[in-house]
């Protein structure tokens, strides 16, 4: 089985350590990536700077609101990149704006979920989006 390449890209350290310890404990192998804004995301994703060995990600999972740059700016690069407009981004925000849903739809994020407050609805969530993203889905081959 191969091993499911996670961009996590989240400023509250809090957030991305629950979310690193909730994917370690899945049944499907994967691994996740950290960064903490926009521009780190999108170093990653064009291999820049430090991130020049970066594996390219199967999934995104992006907070809207960050540092350096918003999040909005950085799904609307990526879904605006040829090279990279394939990987499905998944909108993992505090945000409940409903302005926040429909831009991020109309950027084409795959989907948008709002950051649960409960442990237990976060496993939940982590669940889900594995059992469908990396047990359903079927992505196109990606030449490096």
């Amino acid at each position: 089985m191969k091993i499911v390449e996670i961009l996590l890209v989240e400023d509250n350290e809090a957030d991305a350590f629950l979310m690193q310890e909730v994917f370690q404990e899945s049944s499907y192998r994967n691994k996740v990536n950290v960064v903490a804004n926009g521009l780190e995301a999108m170093e990653f994703l064009h291999r820049k700077g430090s991130y020049e060995n970066a594996p390219r990600p199967d999934i995104i999972l992006l907070d809207l609101n960050l540092p350096k740059k918003d999040g909005r700016a950085v799904l609307e690069e990526v879904k605006g990149d040829p090279n990279l407009k394939a990987i499905p981004v998944i909108v993992l925000t505090t945000s409940e704006s409903e302005e926040d849903v429909k831009k991020s739809y109309d950027s084409h994020a795959n989907c948008y979920i709002t950051k649960p407050m409960e442990l237990d609805q976060t496993y939940r969530i982590v669940q889900v989006i594995q059992d469908f993203w990396f047990g359903m889905v079927r992505f196109p081959k990606v030449s490096e």
